[in-house]
């Protein structure tokens, strides 16, 4: 197997095409990513990077970070993904649960924040460790299921005939090998009102291969209506590799949205965004939602202020097509729906 490079030409990665062994061959280490690079270990040295990365491991597919250009330690892929001192910096406002999740979580791994959804931590890895993560203080071992636990969590969602969309999430519900995943959805299939399932999933754009046709035919044989919610932040993630699977998911009938996180030094430019919504669409993939970075203990560093990020959002309706800008929101604790940031600037 081969993986294709920001360039167009390719690398190779592993013997196996199935993603269980790209996953395998994955970087675990900030050293080994940075010599693969081409980058000194001086970028990541200090005890205060030791720290963060104790905290919080590295982890990064082969095909991600061979999109990466070697020799720059600002390649906006990398910065998602490369441990900084400036994670163990305590900065006011920003706490390991800015979302007060733990007052969301309804029994062990659902937890049911809005009106007519729920969701159900499906897993508690992840294919990428992204510095950014809302979710790197989570309490996953309180929140595990293993196989034999769905039933019983899912009678959450069957005594409440108000929920009408599952929504599986993680970590990263696309670790479950297809044959879990398959009886997951079958699971949820036998609750008479819900109607839509939703799978929030780095995967695909890390490890495209996880598109298996296993998975395609899955998602289209369900009696449910199935979106797959990606999360790409910048257009380099993208690249022709990409393209067929997503478009057989596509084609078989599960609709392809997208959300990112407005990132400093990643994607807070107009060029980048307006590039990403562009490829988005080229690649079948609808504009969603542009989050306003969580306050996450850890992340102080990747926010780019609200000014800058309202600032871009009006470039990009003047720039763009009304269905290529995504909403640029905000998730407040206990508010009833991601919220607009026009809406809190204007006093809505």
């Amino acid at each position: 197997m081969r993986i294709i490079t920001r360039s167009g030409s390719s690398v190779p990665a592993s013997d196996h095409a199935d993603w269980q062994s790209i996953l395998a061959a994955s970087f675990r280490d900030a050293g080994s990513l940075l010599e693969y690079l081409q980058l000194s270990p001086e970028v990541i040295a200090g005890d205060a990077i030791k720290a963060a990365i104790k905290q919080f491991p590295v982890l990064v597919p082969p095909g991600y970070a061979a999109l990466m250009k070697p020799g720059d330690p600002r390649d906006p892929l990398l910065l998602q993904v490369l441990p900084r001192a400036d994670e163990n910096q305590q900065v006011e406002a920003y706490v390991p649960d800015p979302l007060a999740e733990k007052h969301s979580n309804a029994r062990q791994g659902i937890i049911h924040k809005y009106q007519g959804r729920a969701l159900m931590l499906a897993t508690g890895g992840c294919a990428i460790n992204c510095r950014y993560c809302f979710r790197r203080h989570f309490d996953y071992s309180a929140n595990r299921l293993g196989r034999r636990d769905w039933q019983q969590a899912l009678e959450y969602i069957a005594a409440d005939s108000s929920i009408s969309e599952l929504i599986l999430s993680g970590g990263d519900p696309l670790m479950l090998q297809d044959d879990a995943l398959s009886e997951l959805i079958s699971l949820a299939e036998a609750i008479p009102h819900l109607t839509r399932l939703r799978i929030h999933s780095r995967l695909p754009v890390v490890i495209p291969e996880r598109i298996t046709d296993a998975l395609i035919r899955r998602l289209e044989i369900s009696r449910l209506n199935t979106v797959v919610v990606l999360h790409i932040n910048h257009p380099d993630e993208l690249t022709p590799a990409h393209k067929e699977p997503l478009n057989l998911l596509r084609n078989s009938g599960t609709w392809l949205l997208n959300q990112a996180v407005l990132l400093k030094d990643v994607n807070d430019d107009l060029m980048i965004l307006s590039d990403l919504s562009e490829r988005l669409f080229a690649f079948g993939i609808t504009p969603y939602y542009l989050h306003l970075p969580d306050p996450v203990t850890g992340t102080h560093h990747f926010d780019s202020g609200d000014d800058t990020a309202l600032r871009l959002h009006h470039q990009l309706r003047s720039t763009l097509p009304g269905y290529l800008v995504p909403q640029l929101v905000r998730e407040i604790a206990g508010e009833p729906y991601k919220i607009p940031y026009i809406s809190l600037t204007s006093g809505q």
